[in-house]
């Protein structure tokens, strides 16, 4: 019998059959694309889920990353990382490295969607395959977390991102996020003439619309575009538990708060491994405490960032207060690597 079924086969889902068969278990990725598979997301990998992926035995190409940078166009306030870098990285070539590394391990990764899951006392049955236990990371807006009973509604206006690439040769190491009255700009090098911008925004236009609230990095954008505008959300989601039976949920289908503070990859990776190393253990009862602590910094950072970020007169100050005070940037920002 399967050990564990992992529903969704994105970065959450495969790092977690990465990790299964590390431990000996044998993981079947259910995924209706076929790889690589693309999403709009800022691509900026912290050093910590860089460390993550490492220890996973992935290595994707990217572009080093140095720190980040805030700048509202007027002032800027910028902040290395401690003792390790991060990476810009390709949506496509992240995707692929994963795929490559489970398929070495033996992963078996099938085409089909799961829809609805039949739990047994000591299986699990979903997609016409039956296994002991199914990590459930199908994404943002996980249908297995409605179908389980797990969502729940998540008050106020949704953020939403549009994500779009430029071919020209990165001008910095750093993420820079630019900030504006209306949302921000997440600018990563991601190749040697490649830079991804990702803007975020409670307003849903078009993404010329939006970047032109951002003249000095929009005068900087003078390359073709590479690659199509995608678009992603509303982002905050919410469930009321990350574990349901045999059902565990890891990476965004667990929920998520927004992409202010880029760590995405990270707790996919985190969230999955804490996931799969219950299992092994023989303690899934574990899991929804290992989650509540892998999630809580990025969870308690990102919803105070937010929090300013949602009045217009703090988001003014945001920038501000980091020029200001360097010293209290680069501690925030080393408490995210």
């Amino acid at each position: 019998m399967i050990d564990i079924l992992v529903a969704g086969g994105g970065p959450a889902g495969l790092a977690a059959a990465i990790r299964a068969a590390q431990a000996g278990l044998e993981a079947v990725v259910v995924e209706p694309r076929p790889a690589p598979v693309d999403k709009a997301c800022g691509e900026g990998i912290m050093p910590g889920g860089l460390a993550a992926l490492h220890r996973l035995g992935v290595r994707p190409a990217g572009h080093s990353l140095r720190g980040i940078r805030y700048t509202d166009g007027r002032r800027s306030a910028e902040a290395a990382f401690r003792g390790a870098y991060g990476l810009g990285v390709r949506r496509t070539e992240l995707h692929a490295a994963l795929h490559a590394r489970a398929e070495t391990l033996g992963v078996r990764i099938v085409e089909g969607k799961v829809r609805e899951v039949r739990q047994g006392r000591d299986t699990v049955t979903a997609a016409g395959l039956t296994a002991r236990w199914l990590i459930a990371a199908d994404g943002l807006h996980s249908p297995l977390r409605r179908a389980l009973g797990l969502d729940r509604p998540v008050p106020g206006p949704g953020r939403y991102g549009l994500r779009r690439h430029y071919r020209l040769a990165p001008w910095t190491d750093l993420v820079e996020v630019h900030w504006s009255p209306y949302g921000e700009a997440y600018v990563t090098p991601v190749g040697e003439r490649l830079v991804g911008v990702a803007l975020l925004s409670r307003d849903r236009r078009p993404y010329e619309d939006h970047l032109a609230a951002f003249p000095a990095l929009a005068a900087r954008l003078t390359g073709p575009d590479a690659t199509p505008v995608r678009g992603a959300g509303p982002l905050r989601q919410r469930a009321s538990a990350p574990r349901a039976g045999r059902v565990l949920l890891v990476g965004d289908a667990a929920g998520y708060t927004d992409a202010l503070t880029g760590e995405g990859i990270a707790l996919a990776v985190a969230t999955a491994s804490a996931a799969v190393d219950c299992l092994a253990a023989g303690r899934p009862e574990d899991y929804p405490a290992r989650w509540t602590r892998a999630t809580r910094r990025y969870r308690l950072l990102t919803q105070a960032l937010l929090g300013a970020a949602d009045r217009p007169g703090a988001r003014r100050l945001v920038v501000a207060a980091a020029h200001r005070a360097p010293a209290l940037f680069r501690t925030a920002v080393r408490a995210l690597q």
